[in-house]
C-alpha cells in the first residue's frame, strides 16, 4: 500500500513539475515571441553565434524540443538553412540544462543565514505562486500578466518537485532500492536504456532530470549509477525531437531532427569512451563511487551538453551531410509557394513568432497583388495572352494563400492568450481579405480587356488620357499600402486616406464626362461601358487600400477597430493641418491636371 500511494505521490509530483514547466514557458515565450525570432533568424549565420543563439532561446522557452521545433518551422518559412538550424541544434541541448540549474536550489543550506531561506524551494515556490495570482488576477496590464504566469510556473513546478522529493524519500532507507541501483551502476548501458526510454514517455528531458534529482534527496544515489542515465535522458529528447520534425514538413526539417540524434548519439558514445577510459586508468579515483546532489546531477548534465557542442561544433557541416544522406531529396519534390510554406504549423508554438511570419507573407501577397493590378492594366492597352496566364497564376496564388491563412489563423486562435495577439490576428485575417480582394480586380480588368480585344474595340483618345492619369493615382495608392503594410508605419499609412479621396473625386469627375461623350456619340457604346466598369474597379481597388490602412492604424488605436466610418468621417471633417495637406498635393498632382484637360 506505501509503494502504491508513493508512485500517486510521484507522479503528482512530475504532474505539477510538467504543467509548471509549460506555464512558465508560455509565459516567457508571450512575453518574448517577437525577440525570440529575430534571434533565430538573425543571428543565426555565425555557428558560434547560431549555438550561442540556440542556447539562450531554449533556457528562455525551457524546452529544446520546442526551440527545435520553432527552428523546423523557420526553415519551412525560408528564414533558416539547414547549416544554421544545426548551430541551434547544438545550443538547444546547452539551453536545456538551465532548469536542472535552477532545480539545484533544493542543495542550499540556509542554516548560515537567514537570507538564504528564501531561496529555498520550499520558501521560493509559495512566494512565486503569491506574486504570480497578484500580478495574473489583480493587475490587467499585458506584461505583468505574462510575468505572473512565469512566476506561477515557478512555483508550480518547485512544488511538484517538493511533492517527488517527498514522494520518494522513504526509499532512501529501503534495501530493495539500493540493491537495484547496485544492479544499474554495474551496467551503465542498461543505465543509458532506461534515461532513454524513460524520456520518450515523459516527453521532457528537464523533467526526467528533475525527477532525478528528486531521487538524489535520498542519499544513496552515486555518480557512477547517474551519469550513464543523463547521457540516455539527452538521447531520449532528441529521438521525441526527430518524432515531431518528421511529421508534415520538409526534407530540412526531417534532417534537422535526424542532426540532433546523430549529435547526441555521438556525444553518447564519445562520453561513454571517455569516461571508461578514465575510470580503467584510475582517474578521478574518488568520484565514482560518491554520492551525488541535485548540483552534481545539473553539473554533470551542463559539462556533458556542454562539451559535446564544443567538440561537434567545428563537425557542422559533417552533421549537415550525414543528415541529407539518410534523409535524401526526391526526384520531383511537390513545389510549395513560400507564403505558403510560411504557414508551418510548429510555428505556432510560439504565437507571436507565427503572427510575424504570417504578416511577412502578407506582405508578399500584396506586392503580387499590386504587381497583378499593374500587369492587368497593360491589358487595357494591348490584350496579350501570355501576360493573362501570368495574371492568372498569379490570382491562384494570391486565393491559394487567402485559403490556407484564413485556416491557419483560426487554428492558431487555440494556442492565443494574450488579447493584444488576438486582436493582430483578427486585423490580420481582414487584411488578407481585402488583399485577395485587390487581385479579383485584377482578374476583373483582364476580363475587360479581353472583351474589348475579342470586339475589337477601344478607348477615344481623351478617354484613354484621363484613365492614364488615374491609373498612376491607383498605382501609387497601391505602393503606399504595400509599404505601409511592410514597415508598419503610422505616417506612410496616414498618406493613403487623403489619396483615396481625391481618387474618388476623379472617378466621379471622369464618370460624368463619359456620360457626356456618350451622349454626343464620341465615344462607342459598348467601349463606354467598359471604361465605366474600370473606374468602378479602380475606386474598389483605392476603398481597398483605404481599408488595410484603417486595419493598420487599428493595431494601434482601438477606437478606429470600432467603427471605420465614424473615424473617416471626424478624420474629414476635423481640418486636420497634415490631412488636408496631403490631400491637396494628391489633389494637385492628379485631380487638377484632369479638370484643366477639357
Amino acid at each position: 500500500m506505501e509503494a502504491i500511494l508513493m508512485i500517486i505521490k510521484l507522479l503528482g509530483g512530475l504532474a505539477m513539475f510538467l504543467y509548471g514547466m509549460e506555464i512558465m514557458g508560455d509565459g516567457l515565450k508571450q512575453g518574448s515571441g517577437a525577440a525570440l525570432k529575430n534571434a533565430l533568424g538573425k543571428l543565426t549565420h555565425n555557428v558560434l553565434l547560431g549555438m550561442l543563439t540556440g542556447a539562450i532561446v531554449t533556457a528562455v522557452i525551457q524546452s529544446s524540443t520546442a526551440t527545435i521545433v520553432l527552428t523546423v518551422g523557420l526553415i519551412g518559412a525560408g528564414i533558416l538553412n539547414l547549416r544554421q538550424a544545426v548551430s541551434i541544434v547544438l545550443g538547444a541541448n546547452i539551453g536545456t540544462t538551465v532548469t536542472a540549474q535552477i532545480i539545484r536550489l533544493m542543495d542550499i543550506d540556509s542554516s548560515g543565514g537567514s537570507i538564504l531561506t528564501f531561496f529555498k524551494p520550499d520558501t521560493l515556490a509559495p512566494l512565486a505562486l503569491i506574486i504570480g495570482i497578484i500580478l495574473v488576477m489583480f493587475v490587467k496590464k499585458e506584461k505583468s500578466k505574462n510575468v505572473g504566469m512565469i512566476a506561477l510556473g515557478f512555483g508550480v513546478l518547485f512544488t511538484g518537485l517538493l511533492s517527488m522529493t517527498d514522494a520518494v524519500e522513504p526509499l532512501s532507507g529501503s534495501q530493495a532500492f539500493i540493491d537495484i541501483l547496485g544492479y544499474f551502476s554495474d551496467m551503465p548501458l542498461l543505465g543509458i536504456v532506461t534515461g532513454l526510454v524513460l524520456t520518450v514517455i515523459v516527453q521532457s528531458s528537464s523533467a526526467m532530470v528533475g525527477i532525478l534529482q528528486a531521487m538524489s534527496s535520498t542519499g544513496v544515489m552515486t555518480f557512477e549509477l547517474v551519469y550513464p542515465i543523463v547521457m540516455g535522458i539527452n538521447l531520449g529528447t532528441c529521438v521525441t525531437t526527430a518524432m515531431v520534425c518528421s511529421i508534415g514538413s520538409s526534407k530540412d526539417a526531417k534532417r534537422t531532427g535526424i542532426v540532433h540524434i546523430v549529435f547526441n548519439t555521438i556525444g553518447t558514445i564519445l562520453f561513454m569512451i571517455g569516461m571508461s577510459l578514465i575510470r580503467h586508468f584510475g582517474g578521478f579515483h574518488d568520484l565514482w563511487e560518491s554520492i551525488v546532489d541535485s548540483g552534481g546531477i545539473a553539473n554533470f548534465q551542463t559539462i556533458f551538453n556542454l562539451v559535446t557542442a564544443l567538440v561537434l561544433l567545428p563537425f557542422t557541416g559533417a552533421l549537415v551531410k550525414i543528415a541529407c544522406a539518410i534523409v535524401k531529396d526526391d526526384e520531383e519534390e511537390e513545389f510549395v509557394y513560400p507564403e505558403i510554406a510560411a504557414l508551418d504549423k510548429k510555428l505556432m508554438t510560439v504565437p507571436a513568432v507565427a503572427l510575424g511570419e504570417t504578416t511577412k507573407a502578407a506582405v508578399s501577397m500584396a506586392l503580387t497583388a499590386k504587381k497583378n493590378m499593374e500587369y492587368s492594366i497593360r491589358q487595357l492597352k494591348g490584350y496579350d495572352e501570355g501576360r493573362a496566364g501570368k495574371i492568372y497564376a498569379a490570382e491562384e496564388r494570391l486565393d491559394q494563400f487567402a485559403d490556407n491563412a484564413d485556416n491557419y489563423l483560426i487554428e492558431l486562435s487555440n494556442n492565443m492568450e494574450s488579447e493584444n495577439e488576438n486582436r493582430q490576428r483578427n486585423l490580420l485575417m481582414q487584411c488578407i481579405h481585402d488583399i485577395e480582394r485587390i487581385g479579383d480586380y485584377a482578374i476583373n480588368f483582364d476580363e475587360m480587356a479581353k472583351k474589348m480585344s475579342e470586339s475589337s474595340l477601344s478607348f477615344s483618345e481623351s478617354a484613354q488620357q484621363e484613365l492614364d492619369v488615374l491609373v498612376d493615382a491607383v498605382q501609387e495608392i497601391l505602393r503606399l499600402t504595400v509599404e505601409a503594410l511592410e514597415k508598419d508605419n503610422d505616417y506612410i499609412t496616414c498618406r493613403i486616406e487623403p489619396l483615396e479621396e481625391v481618387i474618388d473625386d476623379m472617378v466621379l469627375l471622369l464618370k460624368n464626362r463619359h456620360t457626356e461623350r456618350l451622349c454626343k456619340g464620341i465615344c462607342n457604346i459598348n467601349a463606354g461601358l467598359v471604361f465605366m466598369d474600370a473606374l468602378t474597379y479602380f475606386e474598389r481597388t483605392a476603398d481597398q487600400c483605404s481599408s488595410i490602412a484603417m486595419l493598420i492604424l487599428g493595431k494601434k488605436n482601438e477606437e478606429i477597430l470600432k467603427n471605420h466610418h465614424l473615424y473617416l468621417a471626424e478624420l474629414h471633417a476635423s481640418g486636420d493641418k497634415s490631412y488636408l495637406a496631403e490631400k491637396e498635393n494628391r489633389r494637385v498632382q492628379y485631380l487638377v491636371p484632369l479638370e484643366n484637360n477639357q
